[in-house]
């Protein structure tokens, strides 16, 4: 007859290769291993100890943004071009404006699961001086962040009251400083021409084609250009005041678009005038 626990001792036995298992442990951070030393010592220099900290942190900072550089190279490797989804298509005196654009859950759906394979994730932050601001945080799970911030006045095409205006802001923001910070693109889109209707003649054939509508983005990226290459002051010129109101008043899409240049060169050029007198 057995011992009692004789069982018992038998299936708590571990052979060499449980023992090792074990007794494995990770590699021991070396910075880590020199602090630990540094604070058992009774006679520790506590400057000595301070900078060792400080060098800790400035090694695990350089190691996070080492890791979000990866991890946003992996998931651009497989972000998808944006699908527009959205349509605006309405008739004013001014014409027929119609165009497509990317909603932010429409974006959300296509790079959300990628950006969580990734370790990676975003969040918004507003703002309400100057104007609308909103900034895009893509942060790591290992603890680095970037951010993309752009700045606009509310809204106020249509008949949008106030909140709305605001609203309208915000989320327009929202949808660029994300597109920004990742380097997304949007396909591109001949809708608004491959739609427009055309004239038949008596004889039922092509005899010519109605005008187009004015192409609100492109004259925008143009605008935009030159904001770039002229300065903020180019908005003060009487033509692009003229275009601007125009686009301000039939296209708020690509109004708050310029706009956001805009503020952002106003912006820059405030902070280069403040600089000025800071001693180096």
């Amino acid at each position: 007859m057995k011992a009692p626990g004789a069982s018992i001792r038998k299936a708590t036995q571990m052979n060499p290769i449980t023992k090792h298992e074990a007794n494995a442990t990770l590699p021991a951070d070396p910075i880590v291993s020199m602090i630990e030393r540094v604070v058992m010592n009774p006679d520790a220099d506590l400057d000595k100890l301070e900078r060792m900290l400080v060098m800790k942190e400035r090694v695990d900072a350089q190691s996070a943004r080492i890791a979000f550089s990866h991890a946003l190279a992996s998931a651009r490797k497989d972000m998808p071009t944006i699908v527009k989804d959205a349509v605006v298509d309405f008739t004013s005196s001014k014409g027929r404006t119609h165009y497509k654009h990317e909603t932010l859950a429409g974006i959300a759906k296509q790079i959300d699961p990628i950006l969580a394979a990734n370790g990676l994730s975003y969040r918004f932050r507003t703002g309400q001086q100057n104007g609308v601001s909103v900034t895009c945080i893509i942060e790591h799970v290992h603890g680095h962040l970037e951010e993309t911030t752009l700045s606009a006045s509310p809204d106020q095409s249509g008949n949008k009251n106030g909140f709305q205006a605001i609203g309208s802001a915000v989320t327009y923001l929202q949808r660029y400083t994300l597109k920004a910070a990742l380097g997304l693109s949007a396909e591109v889109d001949d809708d608004a021409q491959s739609a427009a209707p055309r004239d038949i003649g008596r004889q039922g054939s092509e005899v010519h084609e109605r005008p187009q509508p004015v192409d609100m983005s492109r004259r925008a990226d143009n605008m935009i250009a030159a904001l770039k290459r002229n300065g903020v002051t180019e908005a003060d010129s009487e033509k692009f005041k003229a275009s601007f109101a125009e686009m301000r008043s039939s296209d708020s899409e690509n109004a708050a678009r310029v706009e956001a240049e805009i503020e952002t060169l106003k912006a820059a050029a405030n902070a280069d005038l403040a600089g000025d007198g800071i001693p180096y």
